[in-house]
């Protein structure tokens, strides 16, 4: 968890508060957290 908060430019603390259940992370903590662990979002329509 340290590793993939100072990948994303977050301390430990504030990932773990944000990814909490009482949590409410911004968008781009959310994107933030994917580009750190190597991943990419995509967005495709329904049925495709």
């Amino acid at each position: 968890m340290s590793q993939a908060a100072g990948d994303a430019g977050l301390s430990r603390e504030s990932l773990y508060k944000a990814l909490s259940r009482e949590g409410n992370p911004e968008f781009a903590t959310v994107m933030k957290v994917i580009r750190a662990l190597g991943l990419k979002l995509r967005l495709e329509p329904i049925g495709a």
